[in-house]
């Protein structure tokens, strides 16, 4: 009774927020100790910057003058390894919806977006990971940028912000998907495209002119671009604040959408 009543002098924001905090710890916890998938955190980006960079560098034409294959492809690889990583959220969320945890946490005193919140910030700290991988690996194969400490800070809080918005989204895909499977067709069906049609690996110059104007008015293409102009010190143009903007429109919709959708999937 004691635990209760002080469960309810708590304001409903910092129970909110209390919640969110034990959901992250656990779905930490389950990265932690999920050793298969560390591993692939470690290594497919590893695999992805030896095998496109090993291809396609001669393959490859139309680059700024003075940058190498490496230096231009590192920002594609970056953001192609958190948006496909960030399925790992979908995934997840899938599976709790599946295996009935949901039932338990519906019984408890908890926040509704507590679960989806846990998922999303744990998928943050894993393509943390993949993310400082890839840099490594690159440096180790010869990438080098010009960008200052303060450019560091700008393109770490783009990649954490595009983490967030398409973890969000991948958590609408979790919620809605009736198996595992239905999350993977889900998700290559988005990332896909919007990864592959893009300025990631080819300079979109040389692209036909409907598959360029979609690739250079897409929010992959305006992120990649931003990252890459600041690991470059080339001028950034309207390419920052056109993917801070993508993001938090992202966010502004995927959230509530979000919410709604595993209130209503949840009740079921």
């Amino acid at each position: 009774m004691a635990v209760q009543l002080e469960f309810e002098k708590k304001p409903r924001i910092v129970q909110n927020f209390n919640d969110a905090l034990i959901m992250i710890g656990r779905s930490s916890r389950h990265i932690l100790r999920n050793t298969d998938q560390l591993l692939g955190t470690f290594f497919q980006p590893i695999m992805f910057l030896l095998l496109f960079s090993a291809i396609y560098a001669n393959a490859i034409k139309g680059l700024p003058d003075g940058v190498s294959f490496l230096q231009f492809l590192m920002a594609g690889i970056i953001v192609q390894t958190v948006a496909f990583g960030s399925t790992t959220t979908a995934i997840a969320v899938a599976n709790d919806m599946q295996k009935g945890i949901i039932d338990r946490f519906r019984s408890l005193p908890m926040s509704n977006l507590a679960v989806l919140t846990g998922h999303v910030f744990s998928d943050l700290l894993r393509n943390g990971l993949s993310t400082i991988v890839m840099i490594v690996s690159g440096l180790v194969m010869g990438f080098r940028s010009n960008a200052s400490f303060m450019e560091w800070l700008a393109i770490l809080g783009i990649i954490g912000l595009f983490t967030l918005a398409f973890s969000w989204l991948a958590a609408i895909m979790g919620v809605l998907a009736k198996s595992v499977e239905a999350v993977q067709w889900m998700s290559f069906i988005i990332v896909f495209p919007l990864t592959f049609a893009s300025s990631a690996f080819v300079p979109t110059e040389g692209m036909n002119r409907f598959l360029r104007a979609f690739a250079e008015n897409q929010p992959i293409t305006h992120i990649i671009e931003a990252i890459r102009s600041l690991m470059l010190g080339t001028p950034i143009g309207n390419h920052g604040w056109l993917a801070v903007i993508w993001c938090i429109a992202l966010l502004v919709v995927t959230i509530p959408l979000a919410s709604i959708l595993f209130k209503r999937h949840s009740t079921q």
